[in-house]
């Protein structure tokens, strides 16, 4: 069923079932209860702060030392999907990287896909602030970012370094 038709069958139902039929699915879906919770109650930052920690989970899981990117970048996609401001979006793509830097600095070199990724990312999140004239806000996370990286291999730091200065000289 498309939402066209999706919408069609919801107006055919009257108050006391929508609300049946939401309570239901809040009761039984916990991204319908999240994504209510957040319609009716909006609080970016507490989004933030959780979003931020799924983030740091894919990089530092807290059972097993397997790096899971694909759980960091999900939490990008997901806290998108709530529509909160460019800014945050910038922030937690910054974190993103931050951590991508400090697991390198802690568990030495990986593999270009790794770095191929937070990379990206870095690209990514200066070219959202770019658009948002967010640059100046960020601008010492993101000259820091290109500071710890030095001596990193895989061309990392050469690469972060030139996203740098296309954005910020």
């Amino acid at each position: 069923m498309g939402i066209k038709e999706l919408k069609v069958e919801l107006e055919i139902l009257d108050k006391r079932r929508l609300i049946e039929l939401i309570s239901e699915m809040y009761r039984k879906e916990k991204n319908a209860q999240k994504f209510l919770d957040y319609y009716l109650n909006p609080n970016e930052s507490r989004l933030f702060e959780e979003h931020k920690a799924r983030i740091r989970e894919g990089f530092f899981p807290k059972r097993g030392d397997n790096l899971k990117l694909s759980i960091a970048r999900h939490a990008i996609n997901n806290f998108k999907k709530y529509e909160p401001s460019k800014e945050l979006i910038a922030d937690l793509m910054l974190c993103y990287v931050e951590c991508g830097v400090e697991f390198t600095n802690d568990y030495g070199d990986i593999n270009e896909s790794f770095y191929a990724s937070v990379e990206g990312m870095y690209y990514s999140a200066l070219d959202l602030m770019s658009r948002e004239c967010y640059l100046e806000k960020f601008k010492e996370r993101a000259a820091k970012i290109v500071h710890d990286t030095k001596g990193i291999g895989w061309g990392f730091h050469d690469g972060l370094a030139d996203i740098y200065i296309k954005y910020y000289e």
